[in-house]
């Protein structure tokens, strides 16, 4: 189906319900370090409630041991610099989503790598600065499982 990479990922309780996603949607959630937090942080495990044994979640040392592990078809890279909409695209079996930690987003050399149309971003209103991860990571997932037509779903 598709893979969801959180890049450095700091805040417990937004991968708590990020997991929580992955687990309803049969997304694997790759996390790569360093982590803002413990994966046994209770905040985190709270969120997910006990969701956490219905998910894949794998750990990597790095974004480039971790991309090489995948080796995804296609690879976007979700940010509020984006310069693509991410409801313009048709997604595939083997999408990966790259999403960067809460306060910082991803690096610009990370954007920078990609081409300008695997760069999405999440429409919003002017003045504002980004959403929730785990609301667009959200967002996004719900959005490539639908167009598979949910599939695996009830």
């Amino acid at each position: 189906m598709f893979d969801l990479i959180l890049y450095q990922p700091e805040i417990p309780p937004n991968t708590g319900n990020i997991i929580r996603v992955c687990a309803n949607t049969g997304t694997t959630l790759h996390l790569v370090h360093p982590l803002g937090f413990a994966l046994d942080d209770r905040r985190m495990r709270r969120a997910g409630l006990d969701y956490h044994e219905y998910a894949a979640v794998q750990e990597h040392d790095s974004l480039q041991n971790c991309l090489q592990s995948l080796q995804p078809r296609r690879l976007f890279a979700l940010s509020t610099r984006g310069s693509r909409s991410y409801a313009a695209v048709t997604y595939r079996d083997g999408d990966a989503f790259l999403f960067g930690p809460e306060t910082r987003g991803l690096p610009q050399e990370t954007l920078d790598a990609l081409p300008a149309e695997q760069r999405l971003r999440i429409p919003m209103r002017p003045d504002n600065r980004s959403l929730n991860l785990s609301n667009s990571v959200a967002i996004v997932i719900y959005e490539a499982w639908r167009q598979q037509g949910f599939i695996g779903g009830r």
